[in-house]
């Protein structure tokens, strides 16, 4: 058996602000399936990222580091961070032979990378 993420629940502090900020970000659509849950766009059987409002789960710059596939070029997303509420950690650079990746904070204070495999 292999080892694989299949999901990843990404606490949030204002969701909407979330949502705006991912959708730009990832050029992917977000659905919301509650007042306080959302998820990225995701083929079923795929996994993807939850966006939730918690009182029990905070934003955190420590710990995991969840790679976030992007619909568009990394370069890109680059210019929308800081303008979509977030900030730049460390700057796309290349992690041979995967691609390219930055690592953010988003808009809620979550660190992240954002990932453009070789050839998008």
């Amino acid at each position: 058996m292999t080892s694989e993420v299949v999901w990843v629940d990404l606490p949030v502090i204002e969701l909407k602000r979330a949502m705006h900020f991912y959708q730009k970000i990832t050029a992917s659509k977000i659905h919301k399936y509650s007042e306080h849950v959302a998820a990225l766009d995701h083929k079923p059987g795929l996994a993807s990222i939850c966006l939730f409002e918690s009182n029990d789960e905070k934003p955190s710059k420590e710990g995991a580091l969840i790679y976030i596939s992007l619909s568009q070029s990394i370069e890109h997303a680059m210019l929308l961070i800081e303008q979509e509420g977030g900030s730049i950690i460390r700057p796309v650079h290349e992690i041979k032979p995967y691609g390219k990746r930055a690592i953010i904070l988003d808009s809620e204070g979550n660190r992240v990378a954002l990932h453009e495999p070789l050839g998008l």
